[in-house]
């Protein structure tokens, strides 16, 4: 049974197509969306680092939003990512999503100059006071290089807006552990990203998995993240070791990497990454097509 919250269940993120002068192609990205309701995700995570938000400009962002709340049309809730280095341009878009249509925000703490807790919670709340709409903190160490402390989410709870936190794979791998933690402390759902940890953080009671594959190639994860949250123990880890492969390769050249390369093989559309990143070479792609090949035979 779907979740009526959009912080529940499988939320999918599909890459944000552009060209070289960052125009996003709404044609493509449509198709995408699409592509996910039809799969029956539980929410779509527009905009989020597999959807470039941190290469786009505000105006572009909004072609996004607007192209893909078209699209989806009410059936599946659409949570948009809102990261910006300024707090004033963090708010901006959150208005920007709610006027466009938006269901719900997701909001990393971008800096250049590292935040303190402090400052991350200022800029939270200065966000939550500029849109009404509920919010995922999202927090992403590898891009940010800012860690939550417990007491900063705990301190980020009682904002009224701000209902979940979306977490990094945690260091010792003890996903019920952190779990457990959270809940005592917080009453934010719970959800965990890093695609490789999808069974693993789903069988130990997360709230939501935001994976990356799912937007791309929905059909295999919606079959793991329902295996898991039926208690399926079995057919989760074997569904799990079918996509290691791919995991693999995400671990290898980065999972925005290999997303635009199965873009390309399962004929959704051509784009390459946002330079300065580069599409992955002959060799890669080869690695990355050989670990998806099984899959798109079994769909």
């Amino acid at each position: 049974m779907r979740q009526t919250s959009p912080f529940h269940g499988l939320s999918a993120f599909p890459i944000t197509p552009a060209d070289e002068q960052g125009r996003v192609d709404t044609e493509t990205l449509s198709r995408l969306v699409e592509r996910l309701c039809g799969a029956d995700v539980d929410s779509i995570g527009l905009l989020g680092s597999t959807g470039i938000y941190a290469y786009l400009s505000r105006s572009e962002r909004r072609r996004a939003i607007e192209a893909a709340v078209e699209c989806v049309g009410g059936r599946v809730p659409l949570v948009v990512g809102v990261g910006a280095l300024r707090t004033m341009e963090a708010c901006d878009l959150a208005r920007d999503a709610e006027a466009a249509g938006a269901d719900a925000l997701l909001m990393a703490p971008v800096s250049y100059t590292p935040l303190t807790q402090d400052e991350a919670f200022e800029h939270y709340r200065s966000v939550t006071q500029a849109s009404g709409l509920p919010l995922c903190i999202y927090d992403n160490p590898g891009t940010t290089h800012f860690t939550f402390g417990l007491p900063l989410l705990e301190r980020l709870d009682r904002l009224p807006s701000v209902q979940a936190v979306k977490m990094p794979p945690p260091a010792d791998g003890d996903y019920a552990g952190e779990i457990a933690e959270l809940r005592r402390r917080t009453g934010l759902a719970v959800g965990y990203s890093g695609d490789w940890g999808t069974a693993d953080a789903v069988l130990a009671g997360a709230d939501a998995f935001y994976s990356v594959l799912g937007g791309t190639l929905p059909d295999p994860v919606a079959a793991l993240v329902r295996a898991a949250q039926s208690g399926d123990v079995g057919n989760a880890r074997r569904l799990d070791a079918e996509l290691a492969p791919l995991w693999k390769t995400f671990r290898t050249y980065g999972s925005l990497r290999v997303m635009y390369v199965l873009l390309d093989i399962l004929g959704l559309g051509h784009s390459a990454p946002p330079r300065p990143i580069l599409p992955l070479g002959a060799e890669a792609r080869r690695e990355v097509l050989a670990a998806a090949e099984p899959l798109l035979v079994a769909g």
